[in-house]
């Protein structure tokens, strides 16, 4: 009988010759698999998804479009103002507002 979940057996034999449980998730999301890992830090994959996925009936593409835009959506620095303070022409801190006499 065949488990809900991908056994630990079927994902190194995809993640072939990837070992430590970090790289293997990595390399599970980047072939465009939905992964959550257990507590003990293995993959958990749904094997009705990773067969659909793996077979080419479901595309990766949903996936890659929400990678792109939480990448897009990442907070960027401020380069520009990083180079003002470091050439001090911009201060640190909250401004003292002086009122006028």
């Amino acid at each position: 009988m065949l488990g809900l979940l991908l056994n630990d057996d079927e994902i190194a034999a995809l993640c072939a010759p990837l070992k430590q449980p970090a790289a293997q998730v990595r390399f599970l999301r980047a072939s465009g698999l939905s992964v959550t890992v257990k507590p003990n830090g293995r993959p958990a994959v749904v094997r009705s998804h990773a067969e659909a996925v793996l077979s080419g009936r479901l595309s990766a593409l949903p996936m890659e479009r929400l990678e792109a835009s939480a990448v897009a959506a990442a907070p960027h620095p401020n380069i520009e103002g990083f180079l003002q303070v470091i050439r001090g022409g911009k201060k640190n801190g909250p401004q003292k507002k002086v009122q006028p006499a």
